[in-house]
């Protein structure tokens, strides 16, 4: 599912100590070795932001969660990636209340909402102590949570990679949020979601491990549904860069996220090394085939947004690389707000 060689990378994005990111580094990059022999000659999928899954190897369980309570989207979402006028009419607009949910030694984990475009969704989970005292054990940051179990896995048939992240607005009250972003390089927007978390974890510093403070296995089964407000620009532009021709097949934006699809005029060519480890020559082919891939967003304020280190994939196709750079925004961004995105120096414009 993901590509060992990117989760180092992915770890920096977070705020953890060295060494818990060292310790998820090594367990994503075991867990995903046994699977790297087979995607080498099919398609790469990259990692820029921490996955739940990444560093786990349980399978997911489909199973149907009970009703909780049902958060309106904006409700859900606004305190999250803004709460604007324009950002929660965007939210009110393309997202989608859920409210499953399930429990377990006395722990609820409930999935609220769900919103995102054609290629990039995000779902909020709110967890909750259900006799309404302290979830956290005193002194615990949302930046030390774990939890295992897999997270969310979409029923599509393509590949997928994309983020997690604890918000803990209150540490002393019942309630911690976890926010899962998903990217695939097939339509997700009217599909069937599966979950499954394990135990609620706490890094602890001291010990240099991770330790449970709530254990339990919760299962959920929800519809992801909501409407699609992106626009899909370009066909065929080129440019050229590191000895190679780039032809862009497609960009996709919208308020929330973006979509980039590429073809390079030559092939991937792997190391095969079987280390786990990544080749020096593996990561100049990563560099000149994905890396180096610059994407920019202009914003109609002069503000310049650098997506090019987004996640995807590499996939050698009979003699060509096709690629695709997709990732969520930190924030939603009103579409009048866009002017322009720009991939390898060929401008799209919006506005």
């Amino acid at each position: 599912m993901s590509n060992p060689f990117e989760y180092k990378d992915a770890m920096n994005a977070l705020h953890y100590t060295d060494e818990q990111k060292s310790l998820l580094a090594a367990q994503a990059a075991q867990a995903a070795q046994s699977a790297r022999r087979t995607e080498r000659h099919t398609r790469r999928p990259l990692l820029r932001t921490a996955l739940i899954a990444a560093c786990l190897t349980a399978a997911l369980a489909v199973t149907a969660g009970a009703t909780g309570v049902l958060k309106s989207a904006a409700e859900a979402f606004a305190p999250i990636f803004g709460g604007s006028a324009a950002q929660t009419e965007i939210i009110d607009k393309i997202g989608y209340p859920v409210g499953a949910s399930d429990t377990d030694n006395g722990v609820t984990i409930t999935a609220d909402a769900v919103l995102g475009d054609r290629y990039n969704a995000a779902i909020v989970f709110t967890i909750t102590r259900d006799d309404g005292t302290a979830l956290l054990p005193a002194g615990a940051e949302d930046a030390m949570l774990l939890v295992r179990g897999g997270g969310v896995d979409l029923d599509i048939l393509g590949g997928t990679h994309g983020g997690s992240w604890f918000v803990d607005e209150d540490p002393t009250d019942d309630t911690v949020q976890l926010i899962q972003t998903v990217s695939s390089d097939v339509p997700i927007n009217d599909c069937t979601a599966t979950a499954k978390f394990e135990d609620l974890w706490l890094w602890d510093e001291e010990s240099g491990e991770s330790v449970p403070f709530a254990e339990g296995t919760w299962k959920l089964r929800f519809d992801v549904r909501y409407e699609d407000a992106s626009v899909t620009l370009g066909g065929g532009e080129t440019f050229a860069q590191d000895g190679m021709t780039f032809t862009i097949d497609a960009v996709t934006v919208s308020p929330v996220a973006f979509k980039v699809d590429y073809t390079v005029d030559s092939e991937v060519r792997w190391s095969d090394s079987g280390s786990g480890q990544q080749s020096e020559a593996d990561s100049r082919e990563m560099q000149r085939y994905f890396e180096n891939v610059e994407i920019l967003l202009n914003k109609t304020d002069g503000t310049v947004l650098d997506l090019s280190g987004a996640g995807g994939s590499i996939s050698p196709d009979h003699g060509t690389t096709v690629c695709s750079k997709s990732n969520f925004f930190s924030e939603i961004l009103p579409m009048e707000e866009i002017e322009s995105i720009r991939v390898g120096g060929v401008e799209f414009p919006l506005a």
